[in-house]
């Protein structure tokens, strides 16, 4: 199976092929795979070199000529970076564009933390008019990249080195769908966690809903998911930043007795490199940690 980040160069090839207002600015990374697609189309394939502020203002202001730009580097860089640059270019100028990163919070660990974002998403959670999309298979992040290219909004696409087995439904509309369904509390997972949360959930009478999409947050898909039972314990397992969330569900459920618990990314730095899955079990995010960590919140 391919990459999410061989599937995005390919896609995004393509796509600049068939669209003239699409535009991609590169920051060095992945600028091999989009050679052919820069020879095609050097007017609208910018490599600005590493310098990220200036990747970021580039494609704001080609947004504000009428293109639709595709902006593309590490998350790290995308994001944390040059983030006044996505403030004041992209947001205060009120145009859009779609970013897309690879990297994620560990995907290549002998990068170290420079290379390393669990952050990204709560970042730009502070800025209004964001969407948000974590794919969790390379199928899954066609679909959402063909989809934020043929629109006209802020998106951001996270894609990462971490897959699920298998491709689920998005798009969208979708929200958060039910994968597996139970009266013992709701399990989020999101992208690149479903795999895991499932064989963590084994067994467990608990409701597993899919989140792909994150921002907007599926305030409604949550909402029947708890049911009227007149409480509701809910737990939220992201790629990133553990807790990023938590709020948006607390104020979905905020005339309910409820409990929510936020597992991802720790704030303290691994200092050592190692391999994904250290990171993975490190972080309590692989399917023994998981199931230790929901099995006690929900048992409590």
């Amino acid at each position: 199976m391919d990459t999410m980040r061989d599937r995005f160069i390919a896609t995004t090839s393509q796509l600049l092929d068939e669209d003239p207002r699409l535009a991609l600015v590169l920051a060095e990374i992945s600028r091999d795979g989009f050679g052919p697609a820069a020879q095609a189309h050097p007017d609208r394939v910018v490599n600005v070199g590493i310098r990220e502020q200036l990747l970021i203002g580039a494609g704001a202001g080609m947004a504000l000529t009428g293109l639709r730009p595709i902006v593309h580097t590490f998350a790290s860089f995308l994001v944390e970076r040059p983030f006044e640059q996505v403030k004041l270019d992209f947001g205060h100028q009120g145009v859009g564009g779609v970013l897309v990163s690879a990297g994620g919070s560990y995907d290549w660990p002998a990068g170290g933390f420079t290379h390393m974002s669990p952050g990204d998403v709560a970042l730009l959670d502070t800025l209004d008019g964001w969407t948000v999309h974590v794919p969790g298979h390379p199928d899954e992040a066609e679909e959402l990249l063909r989809e934020a290219a043929a629109g006209d909004g802020r998106v951001y696409v996270r894609l990462s080195v971490q897959s699920n087995e298998r491709a689920r439904p998005v798009g969208a509309g979708a929200g958060f769908t039910a994968v597996r369904e139970g009266t013992g509390g709701v399990v989020i997972a999101v992208g690149p966690m479903l795999d895991n949360v499932l064989a963590a959930t084994a067994g467990l009478d608990v409701t597993v809903l899919y989140a792909t999409t994150v921002r907007p947050f599926d305030a409604a898909g949550l909402r029947r998911a708890v049911g009227d039972d007149g409480a509701a314990d809910v737990v939220i397992v992201e790629p990133y930043l553990a807790g990023t969330s938590t709020a948006a569900a607390n104020d979905v459920l905020a005339e309910l007795p409820h409990r929510v618990l936020g597992l991802g990314v720790g704030r303290a730095e691994l200092r050592k490199y190692g391999e994904m899955d250290e990171h993975l079990a490190a972080h309590g995010l692989d399917a023994r940690g998981l199931r230790e960590r929901i099995g006690g919140f929900l048992r409590r």
